[in-house]
């Protein structure tokens, strides 16, 4: 396990390993064409990466000039990604979900000179802003079929034919060009999503991302076995280091997924050993498979929950090292009968999911390692390349983001906020020097904005964001995350939002998972015509409040929430309500509910 070659630059991993596995049989990427999966070879891959890279050079891209990505996961991304910074120059991910107006700040912040982007749709949102951004000189469409008919604007096809020629007059280019990429270069600008305000773009090196792919594949093994499904966006630090970087270097194999609502589908069809991925898929998973349970007959009810609780003591027992004969045999007939069913959903192979982006509920950790399905969590950054800490297969504690990975060092200031050093850590903010300032101290510490302390075996525990901790009107801090996962427990809330910052009392919006409520209604014959309806209808919001009374017996009354309002729709990218790593944008949020908020503190002095 680990990396497959030695390199110290990105440019230079690719170079090793696609001569490593230049005549391997196996794909190095695997995609959907014609409602198949296809394989692409390592030397299909070199090739292409190569006339891509010829082919900018050709149109006059040069070293430390700024390109756009702008796509959904497919072949041609990391294509794009590798071409272009196998000449020096530097890449800027973009979300395909952003407005026009939001890629024209990104675009105009970085000084973008060309634009490479994965169909009409998101040609036309460019287009649209072109004249706005002077620094712009062309658009290349990953689909030649997609091609609009502006001369602004290329296919990829045609940009390889350009390569072909280009290749011929000026022999050794792209060899020469991979040479003078060094460690400390800037490899890449990921614009945050943010929560607030506009975002800003991290500088990542190539020493950043080659530290980090190095420390990822020292704890998380990976190998030329694997084969990884890649869904969550290329453009986030996340699946590139860990999904694509590292499973690249290890010499695994990648498949790409359709798009995250074909996951399900697309596990059963490449049958992936690792899947990188948020909570949000587990939460999906578990609220699926309640539903079916609560629809099954009273036999098959009572194996399951037998078989979870043998899961959970087997466990238990087995990390305590007193696992009996008895218990022994007992989780060998749960597995048969329930998990092994479990792990054929997500295509019989899977050797474990590494979880990242947000933190992992520890109720939903525990129930995935009761039946046999393992989950290993990690944290870090966009600004830390991203990874920090990590739980290992042999070394993990739900509820903690595990112990630092190799070459970083992580403390805890004197306010709870944790702090970072290492080689991952970002060269700064692009165009922004005070907002690098106030993040990077003048020893070199990142300040992450996260508040965690170290627990007695020394893994992290992250406990919530520092500038969403709450301090109510009688002076309390309330840290909103913890709760807001205790209440995401419930199998009818989908969506929450604590409120109650400088407010006497705590309130939430929640939107309601619609689909329990319809098997609700129709189970107990309330009546409706849309599922939307079924927010303001009495019956539903007692069975909410039941579950909130019973889940927040153990909080303690400041942490307890006294009113909520139930949502007839769910939060969303394109209201920019969530980002696209699907975390709620807070104050977006408060703001468009105000009206909402204030009605549930009316009359209150």
């Amino acid at each position: 396990m680990g990396v497959a070659v030695s390199f110290s630059t990105i440019t230079e991993m690719f170079d090793n390993v696609t001569k490593k596995f230049l005549h391997e049989p196996r794909p190095v990427i695997m995609h959907k064409v014609d409602k198949k999966y296809k394989g692409i070879l390592y030397k299909e891959l070199r090739r292409n990466v190569e006339l891509f890279s010829l082919g900018l050079a050709s149109l006059g891209l040069k070293k430390e000039d700024n390109v756009a990505i702008i796509s959904e996961n497919r072949p041609e991304w990391p294509v794009s990604d590798l071409a272009i910074v196998s000449l020096g120059a530097v890449d800027v991910p973009i979300y395909p979900t952003l407005t026009a107006k939001q890629i024209e700040f990104i675009f105009n912040d970085a000084k973008v000179k060309m634009a490479v982007v994965s169909n009409q749709s998101q040609a036309m949102k460019v287009l649209k802003i072109r004249r706005s951004v002077k620094t712009l000189k062309r658009v290349i469409v990953m689909s030649a079929k997609d091609e609009p008919a502006d001369k602004f604007v290329m296919s990829f096809p045609a940009v390889y034919e350009l390569g072909n020629e280009f290749e011929k007059e000026n022999p050794g280019f792209f060899r020469n060009a991979l040479r003078k990429v060094k460690p400390r270069d800037l490899l890449t600008i990921i614009y945050t999503s943010g929560t607030t305000g506009n975002p800003k773009g991290v500088m990542l090196t190539h020493n950043n991302l080659v530290s980090n792919i190095l420390a990822s594949a020292a704890v998380i093994p990976m190998g030329q076995d694997d084969t990884l499904l890649s869904f969550l966006p290329l453009c986030h630090s996340f699946e590139r280091m860990g999904g694509y970087y590292t499973a690249l270097a290890c010499g695994a194999t990648i498949a790409y997924a359709e798009s995250p609502e074909t996951v399900r589908d697309n596990l059963l069809e490449v049958h992936p050993t690792i899947v990188t991925t948020v909570p949000r898929l587990f939460e999906r998973i578990q609220s699926r498979l309640q539903k079916q349970i609560d629809g099954s007959s009273p036999v098959q009810k009572k194996i399951f929950y037998w078989a979870v609780e043998a899961g959970r003591r087997y466990i238990a027992a087995r990390k305590q090292g007193t696992v009996s004969p008895v218990l022994q045999a007992q989780y060998a007939v749960a597995d048969k009968l329930v998990f092994q069913k479990l792990r054929e959903r997500t295509g019989g192979q899977m050797k474990f999911f590494v979880s990242g982006g947000a933190a992992l509920p520890r109720a939903l950790g525990e129930f995935f390692e009761a039946v046999n399905i393992t989950i290993i969590e990690g944290y870090g950054l966009t600004e830390t390349s991203p990874v920090l800490c990590a739980n290992r297969l042999d070394d993990y504690e739900f509820g903690t983001v595990g112990k630092p990975v190799p070459g970083v060092s992580i403390k805890i200031a004197d306010d709870g906020e944790i702090l970072a050093k290492g080689p991952n850590i970002m060269r700064g903010y692009y165009n922004n020097k005070a907002a690098t300032a106030e993040v990077i101290d003048r020893d070199g510490w990142f300040h992450t904005g996260d508040i965690g302390v170290f627990n007695a075996h020394g893994r992290l525990m992250i406990t919530d964001r520092k500038k969403h901790l709450f301090v109510s009107s009688g002076g309390k801090n309330i840290a909103p995350q913890p709760i807001e996962n205790l209440f995401l427990q419930s199998k009818y809330i989908d969506q929450f939002v604590l409120i109650g910052d400088r407010r006497m009392f705590l309130t939430a919006l929640i939107v309601p998972d619609f689909d329990a409520l319809q098997e609700y209604a129709d189970r107990n014959k309330i009546p409706y015509t849309n599922p939307a309806e079924l927010s303001a209808v009495p019956e539903i919001h007692s069975l909410i409040e039941k579950d909130i009374q019973t889940l927040q017996k153990d909080l303690a009354n400041f942490e307890r929430v006294r009113k909520f309002t139930l949502l007839d729709r769910p939060f969303s990218i394109e209201e920019g309500e969530i980002t696209p790593t699907l975390k709620i944008k807070r104050k977006v949020v408060e703001d468009r509910y105000a009206h909402v908020i204030e009605k549930m503190y009316k009359g209150v002095a």
